[in-house]
């Protein structure tokens, strides 16, 4: 029981033909689903927006998807409208065994701030309960996959490492955006914090 598998954000939007599509995103589906066989503790998280959410670039006049502003905690990527709340694009992909799971974990449901971490929301403060949870249950290993691998599952992986967790990162159950150099920067930070990267 001190393992635990954390799967990040395998949603509609996330997947081919959604609205902020990670290449190969459903490629993955077959080996997490798997791998959500082999833990005793499984957790998904969901992105969960409101149709207003400060992270969509249509929230700012000029804004564009994929460029970035600054916010009253740093800078924040603006995306397409996305994950918004009860869309069919905030679904979990239909082939991912949900019922597997003992917990969802929803996140960016506020509107002034993004949460790209299963931990914390991008204002690196504001919990999300999850590690309580995992240390109630005994938890100290935790493996991460879904997407998209530079985003949301390396700021999830860093902040389990940063929390006290042993964190690994199985990169071939991930998909990665890669926005100008985006997965060479988390690659990087992750090898940095002790973030064990296996394929």
């Amino acid at each position: 029981m001190t393992k635990a598998l954390i799967v990040i954000d395998v949603q509609n939007d996330f997947c081919p033909g959604g609205a902020l599509a990670v290449s190969g995103g459903d490629e993955i589906l077959p080996r997490v689903n798997t791998l959500m066989t082999e833990f005793d503790t499984v957790v998904l998280t969901q992105d969960w927006h409101p149709a207003d959410h400060a992270s969509f670039a249509s929230q700012h006049e000029g804004g564009a998807p994929f460029t970035q502003i600054h916010m009253e905690y740093g800078l924040q990527t603006l995306w397409p409208d996305h994950c918004v709340q009860g869309s069919k694009g905030a679904e979990f992909h239909p082939d991912l065994a949900v019922d597997r799971a003992q917990l969802i974990i929803r996140k960016g449901f506020r509107r002034g701030v993004d949460s790209y971490s299963a931990f914390f929301e991008n204002d690196h403060k504001t919990p999300t309960g999850l590690a309580g949870y995992l240390r109630d249950r005994g938890v100290e290993d935790l493996t991460f996959v879904g997407l998209a691998t530079d985003f949301c599952v390396a700021w999830s992986a860093l902040d389990a490492a940063k929390l006290g967790f042993r964190a690994t990162v199985i990169e071939g159950a991930c998909r990665a955006i890669d926005l100008d150099g985006s997965l060479q920067e988390a690659h990087s930070e992750m090898r940095s914090a002790g973030v064990k990267l296996e394929a």
